[in-house]
């Protein structure tokens, strides 16, 4: 919204610093930080409030969440989703398609994520919405998102799979690629909720990956870059900077108060959400494998699921003591802040490694 201070202008003046990505997403940042700064209290209040028992606490989880744990109020991520909103509004073009498709994406994602947290606070139980219903409904906000992806992009990219450090490799999906979309968009949602177990385990690998992918998104969407980088060219990637340096701004202003012990958790609003996100982002930019690289710990919390519960089924045995794996390293006696702080550190070299497939050749 702010950018169309720059049309007023005939140039060499203020407003012409509105014609920047850069400045716009450094003015995201801070307006999403401090929204969380000022109404994080005021939210986590209100929860408290409402729902005094806070998040119901799975009896099936590790023994100790059920006494550290109990009582912190959940739904922390509409904190995140109103931050992230409002800055992008604010400060991205809005004449921009791949903005309103990941800003669309992330915002119906929370909506699931609120609909299975409010069932659970609102009945004082881990068991929300069923399983089959959200995943419809994130199928069917994915096919949406694919839809409209396979429009925004460029004719001789549509519908086509970018595989990195081989930059001239394109591998033409066809139809194949609107449910290939839609696969990473809600294995992205999904595999950060599972990853959203322990204080602060989940916001800063999200930031982290947000940040990997925003810088991506700036660089295909210039075409100097690309030129440079040998990359494909995304024209009108760029404004997704300034979603991503917003939603690192309010995941900032949460993570003030879900540092351990956390004062609120974000919830299936807040992880569902941010996943979300991160999926759309990489469809956006045709980085979709890459995710898979910047965002290798989710996908580890995901696949320690998928193993666990293949195996019982075929064994009645275990793979780890449990799942998903950050409740695995508990079980062994880590402490929650060793196995947090490890996960950012694994989270932030996964990151780098995504970032060099740029230039690799």
């Amino acid at each position: 919204m702010l950018y169309w201070l720059s049309e007023l202008s005939d140039g060499g003046d203020v407003f012409n610093l509105f014609r920047y990505i850069t400045f716009r997403a450094g003015g995201a940042f801070f307006t999403a930080l401090i929204f969380g700064f000022i109404f994080g209290r005021p939210l986590i209040n209100a929860l408290r409030r409402k729902y005094a028992n806070g998040q119901p606490i799975r009896e099936d989880g590790p023994e100790h969440h059920l006494e550290t744990k109990a009582g912190t109020p959940t739904m922390g991520g509409l904190l995140i989703l109103a931050a992230l909103t409002l800055s992008t509004v604010m400060w991205a073009r809005l004449d921009n398609g791949y903005v309103w498709l990941v800003l669309g994406v992330t915002v119906c994602f929370g909506l699931i994520g609120f609909a299975d947290d409010w069932a659970k606070v609102s009945r004082n139980t881990s068991a929300g919405v069923s399983g089959k219903v959200r995943l419809a409904a994130g199928f069917a906000i994915a096919l949406g998102a694919a839809l409209i992806a396979a429009e925004l992009h460029p004719e001789e990219l549509s519908n086509q799979l970018a595989v990195p450090v081989f930059k001239d490799v394109l591998l033409n999906f066809g139809w194949v690629y609107i449910p290939f979309v839609m696969i990473v968009i809600v294995g992205s949602a999904n595999a950060v909720n599972l990853t959203d177990g322990l204080d602060g385990l989940a916001i800063m690998p999200v930031m982290i990956a947000a940040g990997t992918l925003g810088a991506i998104a700036y660089a295909v969407g210039r075409v100097d870059f690309t030129d440079y980088l040998d990359v494909h060219y995304v024209p009108g990637t760029g404004e997704l900077l300034i979603f991503c340096a917003g939603l690192i701004g309010g995941g900032l202003g949460f993570l003030w108060y879900n540092a351990p012990p956390a004062a609120v958790f974000m919830g299936d609003t807040g992880s569902l959400a941010l996943g979300g996100a991160l999926g759309a982002i990489a469809v956006s930019t045709k980085h979709e494998i890459v995710l898979a690289i910047v965002g290798g710990l989710f996908v580890a919390e995901a696949v320690s699921v998928i193993v666990q519960v293949l195996y019982f089924k075929a064994t009645g045995k275990r793979v780890f003591l449990m799942a998903p794996i950050h409740h695995h390293f508990e079980k062994q006696g880590w402490a929650e802040p060793q196995i947090v702080i490890r996960f950012w550190i694994i989270s932030l070299i996964l990151a780098l490694i995504g970032l060099a497939t740029l230039k690799l050749r």
